[in-house]
């Protein structure tokens, strides 16, 4: 039996178009992000899911609770998951961070990026396959964690270059599948329940921005 990895982004929260939450604490979703945890749940019912497992921040962990509900599972919190380390950057605004030269290296040369008392975006990435590879069961597994873990570890089975991470969108609530093997393949990336025609315009809080 295959391995599959369901990476789901956690859903929709106040924060996530105006500053970067980063690990902040006490980022909760709003109403919509509720339904889209919802909607998620309703998604995956009757899904094969073996075990569910999530970021320890409280947006993540929401989003899996109704998911947790419904396929009769608890939910393995797994720091590995985490939120990509942005260090100083944590908390500031986007128009604030739009006015650094780091910001600027981050649009054009994302592998070189180290941010400020934090991760570098290739160590994220190595910390994220190697929890993902390390949860792995003959089997489905899901995993509700943040859009910039996701990004990395599809450029990962890709085997795109991290320079390449503005190519991919991973907008709130969706699901990306990966099936590993000895060459992995990537099933679905970005699927929502809802294509919304007003997401196209509203990925983030700015284009380029990290996707917390």
């Amino acid at each position: 039996m295959p391995k599959v990895l369901l990476l789901i982004r956690h859903a929709e929260n106040d924060v996530m178009y105006r500053r970067l939450a980063g690990r902040l604490p006490g980022v909760h979703l709003n109403r919509r992000g509720q339904q889209q945890a919802l909607a998620v749940a309703r998604m995956l019912l009757g899904a094969p899911v073996q075990a569910l497992y999530s970021s320890p921040l409280e947006r993540a962990l929401e989003t899996a609770e109704p998911l947790a509900r419904a396929l009769g599972l608890q939910i393995e919190v797994r720091s590995g998951l985490n939120e990509v380390d942005f260090g100083r950057w944590q908390g500031r605004s986007y128009r604030q961070l739009q006015r650094t030269r780091l910001w600027k290296l981050l649009q054009t040369a994302p592998a070189q990026v180290r941010f400020p008392d934090g991760e570098s975006l290739a160590e994220a990435q190595q910390r994220v396959v190697s929890e993902l590879e390390n949860l792995a069961l003959e089997g489905m597994i899901a995993c509700v964690t943040h859009a910039d873990v996701i990004r990395l570890a599809l450029l990962h089975y890709l085997n795109m270059c991290l320079d390449d991470l503005h190519r991919l969108v991973i907008t709130p609530a969706s699901i990306s599948i990966v099936m590993l093997g000895e060459r992995p393949q990537v099933l679905t990336i970005n699927r929502t329940c809802e294509f919304e025609w007003g997401g196209l315009s509203a990925q983030g809080a700015a284009p380029g921005s990290p996707s917390a």
